[in-house]
């Protein structure tokens, strides 16, 4: 018992000693939240987080999606997450950075997931986020479009969808009146 007092002692005393140093910046509770998510994360092997704004600015960041499998395998796919300081009271703004033919994401990035409106509750994570855009590539669903050409050709002609996924991936190519960059 004596040497929990002690660490507390010791921590209260750092503290201290950097709030003397105009060191110590109040974190929001949105900000410990994602603190205590990114450091719980189990993500799908296919996903990778970076932050290119260094690891000081868990608030931005970036998660690249490369399935093994499905219409989108060979790809990746970066998404942006600015997270709002009221988080996880309200869900992160999440976009799209690689042009996609996609049913759920429209070419400008954004993303058609249920729980960036109706469905998002405080109890969801990043994890489940991240989980959710990873699910978007294994199974994309042309009931709840953003691209309806995207969704019309998979719901009518998957095959001819999963040609145009491909070469929107390999890039260079217009389609769906779309040019995809390579």
């Amino acid at each position: 018992m004596i040497r929990l007092f002690k660490v507390k002692e010791k921590q209260k005393e750092t503290a201290e000693n950097a709030k003397e140093n105009g060191l110590v910046k109040k974190q929001s509770a949105g900000e410990l939240r994602l603190h205590r998510d990114i450091s719980e994360l189990n993500m799908p092997e296919e996903c990778k987080i970076s932050f290119p704004n260094g690891k000081d600015d868990l608030m931005d960041f970036e998660i690249t999606i490369t399935p093994y499998r499905g219409y989108y395998m060979g790809g990746g796919f970066v998404f942006t997450f600015k997270v709002p300081a009221v988080y996880p009271h309200e869900p992160p703004k999440v976009k799209c950075k690689t042009k996609i033919y996609h049913p759920n994401i429209d070419l400008e990035g954004n993303t058609c997931l249920n729980i960036f409106r109706e469905d998002w509750k405080p109890v969801l994570n990043i994890n489940t986020v991240i989980y959710g855009l990873y699910h978007l590539f294994t199974e994309p669903n042309h009931e709840d479009p953003l691209n309806q050409e995207a969704a019309d050709l998979l719901r009518d002609n998957p095959k001819l969808f999963g040609l145009n996924v491909r070469k929107s991936i390999e890039g260079n190519i217009w389609v769906g009146g779309a040019h995809f960059p390579r």
